[in-house]
C-alpha cells in the first residue's frame, strides 16, 4: 500500500529543503569595528537555531544580510534591500533573526513586510521569541511584540531629544554641520581665524553695502568661498547674517542659551547688520539704486551740443533697462533731431570707460599730466605713469560713488556722434588723482617704514 509522506514509526520518507536566510541589524555603529560585535552574536544564536533544526530541512544560504548603524524604524536599509529582492527572485524560503525588533520596530513597516513574506510563501521565525504566525493567535501575539518594539522605540526616540535639548540648554556643540568660521575639536567649537575673518568681513560689508548683491559680487571678487570651497551666494550670505552661533550662542528650538564656544562677531557688529536686515528689501533696493546714480550724468552732448539726461524704462519682468537720451527727445516741441537721440548707458558708460583706460597709457597724456601735477608734486615722470596705471586694476574694487568721483575728476565731457564717442579729459584732474594717489602711496610707505 503506498503511503503520503511517512510510515508508521518510521522518519519521514521525504524531507523538503528550507532555504534560511540570517538578518541581523544594530541600531549604532559602536562597538561594530570589534573582532566579535553584536551582529556576530545574533548570526551564531541564529546559526545554531538553524542548525537545530536541520532534519525539518533547514539550511542556510550562503548570503548575509547585516546592517549595522541603521535604525530600525526606516525600511530604507540596504542589507534589508537585498533580502527582500532575494525573496521575491525565490531564492529564500524562512527568515531568521534574533528578536523581531532586529526586522523593524514599525508596526506599520513590519506589515509591509509580512505581506512580502506571505505573497512569497515565506515563512519568519524569531529564535528568542516562540510563535506561529500561521494562526490567529500566533498573529495577535506579534502585534503586541511589535507594538512594545515601536513603543521603545518612540521613548528612545524622546530620550535622545530630552538628553539633546538639556545639552544645548548648557552650550554644548551637538554635531552637525560646522559652521563657517569653526573647526571642531574634542566635540567643541573652535575658532578658525581665517574664516573668522570672512565672517566678520561678511557682517561689516552687509552694513556698509546695504545689499547682499553687491557683497556677494564683492566677495566673489575676492575668490571668498564657502566651508565646502564653493563660491558663495546670497543664501550663504543670509544664513551667516542670521546664525546666532557667531554671537556665542548655542541655539534649540528658536531659544538661544550661552554657549561653550568664543563669539565671532560683537554685539555692535551684530546689531549692525541686523538693523538694516529689518529695512524692507525694497527700500534697500532704492537706496543702492539712488547711491548708484548714473556716471555720466552731466557730462553727455548730443550732435548738436545738447545736454543728454539719463532716464530708463521697464521691460518684461520688471527689468529696468537705462539710457542718456538729449533733451531735444525729452523736450519736445521741435521738429530738428540730432542724429543719435538715444544710447544705451551701459553702452556708453562702458565705451567711455574703455577710452579712458587707452588714454591713461599714451606717453603724451602722461607727460601732460605730470607736467599739470609737477607744480604740487616731486613725483617723477615714471610715478606718474605708475600713478595712472594703478587706476585700471583698482577700478572694479571701487564702490559705485568712488567710480563716479573718478569719472567726474577725469572726463570733462562726452560728445556721442554718429561715428562714436569723443572724450575729453581734464588734465587739471589727472593732475589732482596723481597727487592723491601719490599722498596714500606715501602715506603707505611711512606706515610700513
Amino acid at each position: 500500500m503506498k503511503r503520503d509522506a511517512k510510515t508508521s514509526g518510521d522518519m519521514p520518507a521525504t524531507v523538503r529543503k528550507l532555504r534560511c536566510a540570517i538578518y541581523t541589524r544594530k541600531s549604532s555603529e559602536e562597538g561594530l569595528d570589534m573582532e566579535f560585535n553584536s551582529l556576530d552574536a545574533q548570526r551564531e544564536a541564529c546559526e545554531a537555531y538553524v542548525a537545530s533544526q536541520r532534519s525539518e530541512g533547514w539550511a542556510l544560504v550562503r548570503n548575509r544580510y547585516d546592517d549595522g548603524g541603521i535604525s530600525g524604524g526606516t525600511l530604507e536599509r540596504p542589507a534589508l534591500k537585498r533580502l527582500i529582492a532575494d525573496i521575491q527572485e525565490g531564492l529564500v524560503d524562512v527568515v531568521v533573526v534574533y528578536k523581531i525588533d532586529r526586522l523593524s520596530r514599525s508596526l506599520l513597516d513590519f506589515s509591509k513586510l509580512v505581506e512580502v513574506f506571505d505573497a512569497n510563501e515565506v515563512t519568519f521565525v524569531s529564535v528568542t521569541q516562540s510563535f506561529n504566525t500561521t494562526t490567529s493567535m500566533g498573529r495577535l501575539t506579534l502585534n503586541i511584540l511589535l507594538s512594545f518594539a515601536q513603543f521603545e522605540r518612540e521613548v528612545i526616540g524622546e530620550r535622545i531629544r530630552d538628553k539633546f535639548a538639556a545639552s544645548r540648554k548648557r552650550g554644548m556643540w551637538m554635531g552637525g554641520f560646522v559652521p563657517l568660521g569653526y573647526d571642531v575639536r574634542d566635540r567643541k567649537l573652535v575658532i578658525n581665524d581665517a574664516e573668522a575673518a570672512l565672517v566678520r568681513r561678511i557682517f561689516q560689508g552687509f552694513a556698509e553695502m546695504e545689499s547682499c548683491t553687491r557683497l556677494v559680487q564683492a566677495l566673489r571678487a575676492e575668490g571668498a568661498t564657502s566651508k565646502r570651497g564653493r563660491a558663495l551666494t546670497k543664501s550663504d550670505v543670509y544664513r551667516i547674517l542670521t546664525n546666532r552661533v557667531y554671537l556665542g550662542e548655542a541655539v534649540h528650538k528658536g531659544t538661544s542659551y550661552p554657549g561653550e564656544h568664543d563669539a565671532i562677531v560683537s554685539q555692535a557688529q551684530w546689531d549692525a547688520a541686523h538693523a538694516m536686515l529689518q529695512v524692507n528689501p525694497r527700500v534697500r533696493v532704492n537706496r543702492t539704486r539712488n547711491a548708484t546714480a548714473p556716471l555720466l550724468r552731466g557730462l553727455v552732448f548730443d550732435s548738436d551740443g545738447r545736454a543728454m539726461s539719463p532716464s530708463h524704462s521697464r521691460g518684461r519682468g520688471g527689468r529696468m533697462y537705462r539710457y542718456y537720451v538729449s533733451q531735444a527727445v525729452l523736450q519736445g516741441g521741435g521738429t530738428e533731431r540730432p542724429e543719435i537721440a538715444r544710447v544705451p548707458a551701459g553702452e556708453i558708460e562702458g565705451g567711455v570707460l574703455a577710452q579712458v583706460r587707452a588714454l591713461l597709457r599714451q606717453p603724451e597724456i602722461v607727460v601732460g599730466t605730470w607736467q599739470a601735477a609737477r607744480g604740487a608734486t616731486d613725483a617723477s615722470e615714471q610715478e606718474v605713469r605708475t600713478a595712472l596705471e594703478r587706476i585700471e586694476p583698482l577700478w572694479d574694487e571701487l564702490f559705485h560713488a568712488e567710480q563716479a568721483r573718478i569719472v567726474r575728476l577725469l572726463v570733462e565731457r562726452v560728445d556721442v556722434l554718429a561715428s562714436g564717442a569723443a572724450v575729453r579729459l581734464r588734465l587739471d584732474g589727472l593732475g589732482s588723482l596723481v597727487r592723491e594717489l601719490a599722498a596714500k602711496t606715501g602715506s603707505t610707505g611711512r606706515a610700513a617704514a
